[in-house]
């Protein structure tokens, strides 16, 4: 094993943002009980901001960014995990707070990682990643709260990125009727390959609701937030479900508490940093089996390290389709 290896890593240059290839050595990791070989990460909305420093993500310099990461156990303090073995870990604030997966090893605590699940490898794992870890949990909050491929069309909102665009291939295999609402017109011919069924633009989605609308949807699953939310939430139909894990268009809720109270609609939050291990184990298993392999193929593509502030900047201003590999390794 070689004494270094390379990182991307964050510092602040008089209240400027930098990022720069470095070689590190095991001893300028983290305190951490699995020293990991990284073998691939992915880039995620919050990433871009974080490299990019447009959001205020990063807490502590310098910082090796990338919330998600796959790899190989190399050495372990832990009696949970040994050498050889093959984890995931995303959220707990890695990439934020903790130093993570833009590097080709990192250490961290083992109470982060879950098993990589049978079915799933390294590569496949981070085409999935945050985005489609958290996509599979809203999956579950609309299933937990009764919404059946029988009840109706489930909306996708922002379903041409990473989060959107795994939501519909898992609703679309798991045989409910799925409309996907995208700002991207290009879109269109990718998520009715992933198995929409009809395809809405952004415009129509974000005009202000009236505090109902005609019942359209069975349930939704919602990374936009803000007007858009408002107006999911207002055409939902009674007894429904609108699973809401992102804030890309707004954190505000211009809306009524009508759909609520006079159709007992169900607004359920989806977190997937603070989310319980069982519940991540659970969830990745289902990944492994409810996302068709093929799906994959369309929405990944592989980057370096050094191609991230690139593209870091491009999924800020929404230039990113689908989901963005990166291997640290290339």
């Amino acid at each position: 094993m070689s004494d270094t290896f390379k990182a991307l890593v964050l510092t602040q240059n008089d209240g400027k943002t930098v990022s720069d290839i470095k070689q590190l050595s095991n001893d300028d990791l983290p305190d951490g009980d699995v020293l990991l070989a990284v073998d691939y990460s992915s880039l995620n909305y919050k990433d871009g901001l974080a490299i990019t420093g447009k959001g205020k993500i990063v807490r502590q310099w310098p910082m090796v960014p990338g919330i998600d990461l796959a790899g190989t156990v190399l050495e372990s303090s832990s009696p949970d995990y040994s050498s050889g073995d093959s984890v995931i870990l995303t959220g707990w604030s890695v990439g934020e707070k903790y130093w993570g997966g833009y590097s080709q090893r990192q250490k961290v605590q083992s109470k982060w990682l879950v098993p990589m699940p049978s079915g799933l490898d390294s590569r496949r794992a981070m085409a999935i990643g945050t985005a489609g870890f958290t996509a599979m949990l809203c999956v579950m909050a609309l299933e937990e709260a009764g919404v059946k491929p029988d009840a109706g069309t489930v909306a996708v909102t922002g379903a041409s990125g990473g989060v959107g665009s795994i939501s519909v291939a898992i609703l679309a295999k798991l045989g409910y009727t799925v409309a996907a609402v995208s700002g991207k017109p290009e879109a269109d011919t990718y998520l009715k390959g992933l198995g929409a069924s009809e395809i809405l633009g952004r415009e129509e989605m974000n005009q202000p609701p009236r505090p109902l609308e005609g019942q359209r949807w069975a349930g939704a699953i919602d990374s936009v937030g803000s007007t858009v939310l408002a107006r999911v939430l207002a055409e939902t139909q009674y007894g429904g479900c609108v699973a809401a894990c992102g804030l890309a268009g707004g954190a505000d809720l211009p809306g009524s508490v009508m759909p609520f109270i006079l159709r007992n609609v169900r607004l359920q939050g989806v977190d997937s940093v603070m989310c319980p291990v069982e519940r991540r184990k659970i969830a990745w298993q289902r990944l492994a089996d409810d996302l068709p392999a093929k799906a994959l193929g369309e929405i990944g593509q592989v980057a370096s390290l050094e191609e991230l502030p690139a593209l870091a900047e491009s999924i800020t201003l929404g230039a990113i389709r689908g989901r963005v590999i990166v291997d640290p390794n290339a």
